[in-house]
C-alpha cells in the first residue's frame, strides 16, 4: 500500500550513517517562538555581543535564569494554585470551573483530545472558546478564552485565568520544556496547575525566582480504587467494563483475538499510533452502554486524554519496551494507568485493578501504596531566537552542528535539564543539505514527524526537497488521492497509520508555511478518510463480527468519509 500512496524517492544520503547510529529518542513537539517581536531587538543584541570596548557581552548560552525571558509574566503578581491529587479526584474539574467563570483565560493540555474536550465544554457552557493545536485553529466570534495544546501556549497575551493540565510533565525528558515555558511564561492573574503532588516542591522552588504567590490544594479520589488480591487467570474471567492494558501493538491485537474468540465480548482498541479521531470513536463505542463493544484493549495511551467508563484495569504485564530497553513500569506510570478505573459519574461504584499474572501482583500493590518520586528538575529547550543569535557567531555551520554545539555549551541551573532532542538532530541531519534558511530548516526539524517511521521520514524529506526547489509543495506530488483502501492485514494497517502521519505532517506545515503548502483541505479530507478506513478495519476485521447493525454501516461510513470536519465525541 505504501508504494501506491507515496511516490517513493530515495531519502537524502546526507548524514545517514549518523542517523543509523543514533539512539532512538522520544519524539516531541516544539513550536517556534513568535519571532517578529523578538527579531526587532535581535540585531542590537548581536551587535552588543560582538562590539568593542566598554560593551557588556551577551551570553546566548546562559539559561540559568529562564524566567527572565518572559517579561509579560514578570510584570504580574500571579496567584498560583496547585491542584494536586490522584486520577479521578476532580482536581481538573475545579480548575476548569474557575476558568469558565473568568472574563478571559487559556487552557493548556498535553494532548489535542484534551484541548478539544475543554473547548467543547466551554462553548457548550456559552463561554466562547477558540481551539488552537498544532494542526487546528477553530475561532469562535467574540472568544476571550482559548483551549490549546501546551506547545501552543500564548506567552504574549494577558489573561485573568490560565490552567495547565498534567503539570508533572514538566519533568518529561521529551516534552517537559513546553510545560516549563507555560509555567514561567503565561501572563495570567491566576494560574491553576493540575497534576501529581510529586511536582509540588519543584514548582515551589522554580516560582521563588518569579515572586508568585503559591497555594496548594489537595484532592482525594471521588470513588475508591481497589487493588484486587486475585489475578485474572483465564480470559474467560473477562467481564463488561474491563480494560486490558498491553504495551505492544501486536500484543493488543493478540489479546483482542483471544477475548473475542470466547464469543462473549467485543473489544474496542486504543493505542498511541491510532489517529486521535479513531481513538476517540473507539472510546465512544466502549463508553456507549448500547454498544456491543464492552471491553477495551489498550496501551498506556489511556493514561490521559480520554474519558473512559472502566470498571477494572488489568495489566497484561508490568514491563514495557520504552525505545531503549525492556523495563518495569515506574510508580507514576502504574498509578496513572490504574487510576483510570472507577471514573466518577460512570455506572461503576468503584474502580478495581489487577494483573493477568500472579507474579505481577506484589509490584502492583506496592506501587499503588507508594508516593510518586519527587520531581527534581524541569525541562528546557532553546527557542529559535537563541539558536538564530548563536548561529550568527558561527555562520558556516549547519543547523545540526549549531544545535549540537549550543546544547553542549549552554549553562543551566540545577533545577533544569535539556530535553531529549535526538529526533530533531536526526531531522536536521537530513534537512541540512538543502538550500533553506535557518528558520525554515528549524521549522521542518521541529515538525511532528515520526523519525522511527520510514514512510514518515520519506514524507518529511520530499516535502522539504520540493519546498527548497520550488517554494511550493502540492500534496498530489507525493500522495495519490483515491487510492486509500481498507487494510486487509495488520501490516497494511500499520502502513495506513503511517500515511495518516504524513497527511498530518502536511497539515502541520500548512499552518506555518500556508502559501507554500496550499492543499490543506485535501490533506484534511484524506486524513478523515484514513481514520475512517482504520476504524472500519478495527470494527469489521475483528475475530468476531458484531451481532447487530447498530454499529458502523456503509452509509454511515460514507457520510463520515465525506465530512471534512470530523466530529470528535469526547464527553
Amino acid at each position: 500500500m505504501a508504494s501506491m500512496l507515496l511516490r517513493k524517492r530515495r531519502i537524502s544520503a546526507l548524514g545517514v550513517s549518523r542517523i543509523l547510529q543514533a539512539v532512538n529518542g522520544d519524539s516531541f513537539r516544539l513550536e517556534p517562538e513568535p519571532k517578529c517581536r523578538e527579531f526587532a531587538s535581535l540585531g542590537v543584541r548581536i551587535r552588543n555581543y560582538s562590539s568593542g570596548k566598554g560593551t557588556a557581552k551577551f551570553d546566548f548560552t546562559d539559561l540559568t535564569r529562564p524566567h527572565t525571558r518572559y517579561p509579560n509574566a514578570r510584570k504580574k503578581n500571579r496567584k498560583v494554585f496547585l491542584h494536586v491529587g490522584p486520577t479521578n479526584s476532580g482536581k481538573t474539574y475545579h480548575a476548569l470551573k474557575r476558568l469558565e467563570s473568568s472574563p478571559s483565560g487559556i487552557y493548556c493540555g498535553p494532548l489535542r483530545l484534551l484541548a478539544w474536550e475543554v473547548a467543547k465544554r466551554l462553548n457548550k457552557a456559552k463561554v466562547p472558546c477558540d481551539l488552537i493545536t498544532g494542526q487546528e485553529k477553530e475561532e469562535v466570534g467574540g472568544a476571550k478564552h482559548k483551549a490549546v495544546t501546551v506547545e501552543m501556549a500564548d506567552v504574549a497575551s494577558d489573561y485573568q485565568c490560565a490552567v495547565i493540565d498534567e503539570i508533572q510533565m514538566l519533568g518529561c525528558k521529551s516534552r517537559g520544556f513546553s510545560f516549563t515555558r507555560a509555567l514561567l511564561g503565561i501572563a495570567a492573574d491566576e494560574l491553576h496547575l493540575c497534576g501529581d503532588a510529586a511536582a509540588v516542591p519543584l514548582i515551589q522552588e522554580l516560582l521563588k525566582a518569579t515572586g508568585d504567590d503559591v497555594e496548594v490544594q489537595s484532592y482525594e479520589r471521588l470513588l475508591p480504587l481497589v487493588p484486587l488480591e486475585v489475578f485474572l487467570g483465564s480470559f474467560s474471567n473477562i467481564r463488561t467494563g474491563d480494560c486490558i492494558v498491553c504495551f505492544s501493538r501486536r500484543g493488543i491485537y493478540g489479546l483482542k483475538k483471544k477475548i473475542e474468540t470466547g464469543a462473549t465480548h467485543l473489544c474496542s482498541v486504543v493505542y498511541g499510533s491510532l489517529p486521535p479521531e479513531t481513538r476517540t470513536r473507539q472510546a465512544t463505542m466502549f463508553n456507549d452502554e448500547s454498544s456491543e463493544f464492552d471491553v477495551l484493549v489498550a496501551s498506556d495511551a489511556i493514561g490521559m486524554g480520554l474519558n473512559l467508563n472502566i470498571s477494572r484495569i488489568i495489566f497484561s504485564s508490568l514491563k514495557k519496551f520504552d525505545g531503549f530497553e525492556q523495563r518495569y513500569l515506574t510508580i507514576p506510570e502504574i498509578k496513572q494507568i490504574a487510576g483510570r478505573a472507577g471514573r466518577y459519574g460512570s455506572k461503576f461504584p468503584r474502580g478495581e485493578v489487577t494483573c493477568a499474572n500472579a507474579e505481577d501482583l506484589p509490584l502492583l500493590h506496592s506501587s499503588l501504596k507508594s508516593a510518586s518520586p519527587i520531581l527534581e528538575q524541569a525541562g528546557l529547550f532553546p527557542s529559535f531566537d537563541l539558536i538564530y543569535m548563536y548561529s550568527r557567531l558561527h555562520p558556516k555551520r549547519g543547523l545540526y552542528r549549531i544545535l549540537e554545539d549550543f546544547l553542549e555549551n549552554a549553562k543551566l541551573s540545577e533545577n533544569y535539564f535539556f530535553a531529549n532532542c535526538e529526533d530533531i538532530l536526526k531531522a536536521a541531519d537530513i534537512i541540512d543539505g538543502l538550500p533553506l534558511s535557518l528558520h525554515n530548516k528549524y521549522t521542518f526539524c521541529i515538525s511532528p514527524v515520526d523519525m522511527d517511521d520510514e514512510i514518515s521520514i520519506q514524507g518529511l524529506t520530499q516535502f522539504a526537497e520540493n519546498y527548497a526547489k520550488k517554494g511550493l509543495v502540492r500534496l498530489r506530488e507525493i500522495f495519490t488521492p483515491g487510492t486509500l483502501r481498507v487494510p486487509k492485514s495488520s501490516t497494511a494497517l500499520k502502513e495506513l497509520e503511517s500515511i495518516h502521519k504524513v497527511l498530518e505532517l502536511y497539515v502541520w506545515l500548512s499552518f506555518r508555511l500556508d502559501e507554500s503548502f496550499p492543499d490543506t483541505e485535501l490533506a484534511l479530507s484524506q486524513k478523515a478518510i484514513c481514520s475512517s478506513l482504520i476504524e472500519e478495519f478495527l470494527v469489521s476485521h475483528g475475530w468476531q463480527k458484531p451481532k447487530s447493525s447498530k454499529l458502523t454501516s456503509s452509509t454511515n461510513l460514507k457520510s463520515v468519509m465525506e465530512n471534512r470536519k470530523i466530529q470528535y465525541l469526547c464527553d
